[in-house]
């Protein structure tokens, strides 16, 4: 199965759901948001409308931070298709944090570990999640890989309360993912980057 999303930008309300889902999964440092939605107000008063843009991890099938990367950190999970990173072998140059033309990688900075309020320590929740996150190196969307493995759609597609994402097996023609890329001419973001996207967009 090779991991592919599709985001219906008419669907998308910019609740944010998703970014919530998201923090409650992983728990992610303050400050760092693995999916997030851009907001902009378009158009002149009185008729002023707000478009949203959910981001992601792309995921790509030419990514760029892989390439970039100087170490290995930042490698292709061979069976999903899932960009990941080896903390253990990354040693925080952020050449793959230049290198995402999307803007998709943080860089956890020393002592943002420490928690939202440091003179109170770490709260339990804290505590289980930021034994996975390393301070001085890159982190980025892991593509919920553990749920995806046990069969369960990433946290984002779950959370979101109008089914604006879709996720689902890129490499199976009949999937309903690769249905609604044909039938709704879902594109990739910057295409002319050359990397080849695993995130589609219904605009």
């Amino acid at each position: 199965m090779i991991w592919g999303m599709v985001i219906d930008l008419k669907l998308c309300i910019g609740c944010q759901a998703c970014s919530l889902a998201c923090k409650q999964e992983y728990g992610t440092p303050r400050g760092v948001y693995w999916t997030k939605t851009l907001i902009e107000e378009v158009g002149t008063y009185p008729n002023v409308t707000r478009v949203y843009t959910p981001q992601i991890c792309n995921h790509c099938e030419e990514a760029p931070c892989e390439k970039a990367c100087p170490t290995g950190a930042s490698y292709t999970d061979i069976e999903h298709g899932v960009v990941l990173v080896d903390y253990d072998k990354c040693v925080g140059c952020r050449a793959c944090y230049v290198a995402c033309p999307y803007q998709n990688r943080h860089y956890l900075k020393r002592g943002v570990l420490k928690g939202y309020y440091p003179e109170k320590g770490l709260t339990p929740f804290e505590k289980q999640c930021y034994e996975q996150f390393q301070e001085g190196t890159v982190t980025k969307c892991v593509g919920c890989i553990e749920r995806v493995t046990a069969g369960l759609d990433p946290a984002c597609v779950v959370g979101c309360p109008t089914s604006a994402r879709k996720f689902g097996d890129l490499s199976d023609p009949n999937s309903e993912i690769r249905k609604l890329i044909r039938s709704r001419n879902a594109v990739q973001p910057m295409p002319e980057k050359g990397t080849e996207p695993k995130v589609y967009y219904i605009s």
